[in-house]
């Protein structure tokens, strides 16, 4: 059985029975505000210890409000996000240049919700995404190659339906295929006409899939950690498909605001029952006393 990959959060690791599956895929769901995204960043950067490398960034962000990756990645572990295109034609050769952020289509200023645009809005923002699929193919398939084996998706806007956001459509096609296909199949999904010239390169240099593990932040309308916990679970949601399922909200308090976390789901694995409150300090998530 493969080792549990740590979430770089000792306390949550803990609550999940030593951390996360390989090859799983967990939703962290919870308002804006309440931590998510340095979560998912620990997360990242604790590969650089067990696989010999961080995770990388899928941004699917659209509207304009940044995230703040690279500034939080740099005040809390002195990393660089470096951005920019993988050198495809160079993919297998000795000089790997880690690319950790990659936001595929840039913030253009636009939700990106079916209830939100027109037709023709909807139509084009579709052909944006089959121009932009190959960006994400080529991005995940050299950081993989490469010894990559996390992946955070982050920057998608909160949906009433799972069908009605084209960056959820975006997701679900980067899970299936690319994400948890096996390695040639994704090689021949990029270099297509090229396969057999690329193939003795392909087969040289398998990883396996089952080894990637995915973390998928969800921003929500609801605040309160007790309203995450009781909220029921749309049957299209992200939540039914996960393995792991983490709630992060608010807590009742007389002087402060507090938060905490509850591991909602964790398939296959004993995890704790018990809420556990945290603090967001400077240098990151803490246990609250």
């Amino acid at each position: 059985m493969s080792a549990l990959q740590s979430t770089g959060l000792d306390f949550l690791d803990a609550a999940l029975g030593g951390g996360l599956q390989p090859g799983t895929l967990t939703v962290v769901r919870g308002a804006t505000g309440v931590g998510k995204t340095q979560l998912g960043l620990c997360f990242l950067h604790a590969g650089q210890v067990q696989e010999g490398q961080p995770g990388i960034v899928l941004d699917l962000g659209s509207r304009g409000d940044s995230q703040q990756h690279a500034q939080y990645a740099r005040r809390l572990f002195g990393w660089e996000l470096r951005s920019g295109e993988v050198p495809l034609e160079a993919v297998w050769n000795g000089d790997f240049r880690r690319i950790d952020y990659l936001n595929p289509f840039g913030y253009i200023g636009q939700r990106v919700l079916r209830d939100e645009l027109s037709e023709d809005q909807w139509r084009a923002w579709k052909l944006r995404l089959n121009e932009n699929l190959r960006r994400v193919l080529g991005h995940c398939y050299y950081h993989f190659v490469h010894g990559v084996r996390r992946v955070l998706v982050d920057g998608i806007e909160p949906f009433s339906q799972a069908r009605d956001s084209a960056q959820i459509e975006l997701f679900e096609y980067i899970l299936h295929q690319i994400l948890r296909k096996p390695h040639d199949w994704v090689a021949r999904d990029l270099f297509m006409g090229r396969w057999q010239e690329v193939r003795e390169q392909v087969m040289a240099h398998a990883y396996d899939p089952a080894q990637v593990a995915t973390v998928f932040l969800q921003t929500t309308p609801e605040t309160d950690l007790h309203q995450l916990i009781t909220a029921q679970t749309m049957e299209d949601d992200l939540t039914t498909n996960a393995t792991t399922v983490i709630l992060m909200g608010r807590l009742p308090a007389a002087e402060r605001v507090e938060r905490g976390l509850f591991v909602l789901k964790h398939r296959g694995a004993w995890c704790s029952d018990d809420i556990v409150r945290f603090r967001i300090t400077a240098n990151g998530l803490t246990q609250a006393e």
